[in-house]
């Protein structure tokens, strides 16, 4: 080996041996919140430890990346040109890096039994009156955590620097001709990998926490997320959000979204189940806005299973979905949270795991709480959403057999899913009660699926499948003995834009069907009071009989106390309150109204954007 090729592997050499020692103290540092755990209570076994830092890898890959990549900058610029000092630079980078993952292992070590949650930019509101949260904590204590970042950053100092070795990456001449050419095309490689760990991998989900999350025990979650990148992602995402939409003083703001009835928990009026403890599937539909329901004034023909279902239950024919795209939708119908303009809060863990939702609630009452998804169940966090707010499991691709995981472009598609959810529903305990939820994925772009009854038509095609997907799986349903007491809710996540080109103000491209049907159901109903998406939460809870009042932002649409019946959506660039009074659409780009001159109705929403901004910012 000549003298050139051994400097060459030498920076590659570096950069590795520094990658694998990052690495090694994220594992450590997964250690010492495990034994801080212990002192707390937590009793884990050494299967418990072992899946922690397997499932807790990919996040430390990521995070190492970032760490790695101004040495990968560094060890590339050096094969063109020298670096003075380079020594001491890595030196001074190593310090710093040290440093800065130490404290994050150790504050969220040492934070952890207080808040039971994972470190992030909620330790930023503290900086500036630290002495409250030092007050609070024995000197003992205080003792304890600097003793151990003091220890952890050293061994860590002195880990990353070993992996320097003599330096030979750092100090290496300069190859040249067909050695550089080489040089370059070996970081080329490596970058490319690097890349990927810090996206997270070659998946549709870029790296996030909830990709980490494996068990229904939270603490297991938190103990494999790293807390340098939970802190980067939640510092990263964090705004002003109670400083968004100011446009009226307390009181009244206060006035105007009281006019809206929120928070009203009247027990619900009207009965519409046989039972007060029914086994409930919630069908989340990919995209299957009212526009391909005939009879909620869609166009005809396209969903017949989705038409007899409503006509043998319960259709409540003037729901509104309250966002646009999966993740606001999905918050809104499990958690009767609204959807925001520009923030989607399934991406702030440290928000979204406050909620209340449906499936804590129902596993309160004894429900035991599943989801199920063919598709990534990490992309947009939804994996930490769901576990952190009630589901006892939740499955994604992953647990479909590989052949089936690319059967649509999204993943599984929908006629493998009902069958899968078939065969998990036929397993079920004949006693106690269950809340599955599913989410279907085959009615999204590239409307691509193994069905053609509409040729001409390829998104009302994708629908009509997904329709056609439901009738089948229902119709199985009905033949098994748990109908008797079963609850099936079906709705959208989203509306669609169909026919295209239709805006996102239109009142049409955010209606949606709302069915109940199977065997819980008293009778066929036609409800037609406006009402959002995100009321189904205290709706079907109304029914169950079960207290609600948590839910801030869903109301009871069966109780006497729904008094002014309304639908709130947003978008990117607007927000839209739809009320009997007539429609108010508001431009969130300009500040001028694009539809509407009543003025209680532009003052309630502006009230109710200004109440959902203070309440996710308090959160």
């Amino acid at each position: 080996m000549t003298r050139h090729t051994l400097y060459k592997a030498a920076r590659l050499r570096l950069l590795i041996r520094f990658y694998a020692a990052l690495l090694l103290l994220f594992a450590a540092g997964k250690c010492v919140f495990l034994a801080a755990g212990y002192f707390s209570g937590q009793r884990l076994s050494a299967a418990d430890t072992a899946a922690v830092l397997l499932h807790g890898l990919s996040l430390d890959c990521a995070t190492a990346g970032y760490f790695a990549a101004p040495l990968y900058l560094a060890l590339l610029a050096s094969l063109f040109f020298r670096i003075p000092r380079a020594r001491i630079l890595y030196m001074v980078y190593v310090a710093l890096a040290a440093a800065a993952i130490s404290a994050a292992i150790t504050a969220d070590a040492a934070l952890y039994p207080f808040w039971h949650f994972k470190l992030d930019a909620t330790v930023l509101a503290y900086l500036d009156a630290p002495q409250g949260a030092v007050q609070s904590v024995s000197a003992t204590f205080l003792w304890a955590a600097l003793t151990g970042f003091v220890t952890l950053a050293t061994a860590g100092w002195g880990l990353l620097l070993r992996a320097a070795g003599r330096a030979r990456g750092l100090q290496a001449a300069r190859p040249k001709g067909w050695k550089l050419a080489a040089a370059t095309a070996g970081f080329g490689l490596a970058g490319g990998l690097l890349f990927l760990g810090v996206r997270g991998g070659v998946g549709k989900s870029t790296a996030n926490v909830g990709m980490v999350y494996f068990s229904p025990n939270q603490y297991l979650n938190h103990a494999a997320v790293n807390p340098v990148f939970s802190f980067l992602e939640s510092a990263s995402k964090a705004r002003d959000i109670g400083g968004k939409c100011r446009y009226l003083d307390e009181t009244a703001r206060a006035r105007s979204f009281a006019e809206l009835g929120y928070g009203r928990t009247e027990a619900a009026g009207d009965t519409l189940l046989r039972t007060r403890r029914p086994d409930i599937l919630l069908i989340l539909m990919e995209g299957l806005g009212a526009q391909f329901v005939g009879s909620l004034g869609g166009a005809t023909g396209v969903t017949p299973e989705l038409e007899r279902l409503a006509a043998e239950g319960i259709v409540f024919t003037r729901a509104y979905a309250n966002s646009y795209r999966t993740d606001r939708g999905t918050v809104s119908a499990l958690s009767g949270y609204p959807g925001f303009p520009n923030i989607s809060v399934m991406k702030l863990p440290a928000k979204s795991r406050t909620l209340p939702s449906l499936a804590r609630s129902l596993k309160r009452e004894g429900y035991v709480t599943s989801f199920l998804y063919g598709g990534d169940k990490n992309f947009t966090n939804m994996n930490s959403y769901l576990l952190s707010t009630g589901y006892d499991r939740v499955d994604g691709d992953e647990s479909f057999p590989v052949a089936q995981r690319r059967t649509h472009a999204w993943g599984v598609t929908d006629s493998i899913l009902f069958d899968r959810l078939g065969d998990e529903l036929a397993r079920m305990r004949p006693a106690g009660r269950w809340f599955k939820t599913v989410l279907t994925l085959a009615s999204h772009e590239p409307w691509k699926v193994p069905y053609s009854r509409l040729p001409g038509d390829e998104k009302a095609n994708a629908m009509a499948y997904l329709d056609h997907c439901i009738g089948r799986f229902v119709d199985k349903l009905r033949r098994r003995p748990l109908w008797e007491n079963l609850l099936i809710v079906i709705l959208p996540d989203h509306g669609a834009d169909y026919p295209t080109g239709v805006d996102e103000g239109d009142p049409r491209k955010w209606h949606i069907p709302v069915i109940w049907t199977g065997g819980a159901v008293k009778q066929p109903r036609r409800l037609g009071q406006i009402m959002n998406q995100s009321d189904l939460a205290a709706t079907l809870l109304g029914q169950l009989g079960i207290d609600h009042a948590d839910f801030r932002f869903s109301r009871d649409v069966t109780s006497p106390g729904y008094t002014f019946p309304s639908a709130f959506h947003c978008w990117g660039g607007g927000a839209a309150l739809l009320s009997d009074d007539g429609l108010t659409l508001l431009d969130l780009q300009t500040g001028r109204l694009r539809e509407g001159r009543d003025k209680a109705g532009v003052r309630r929403l502006k009230a109710y954007l200004q109440t959902i901004h203070d309440d996710l910012a308090a959160r």
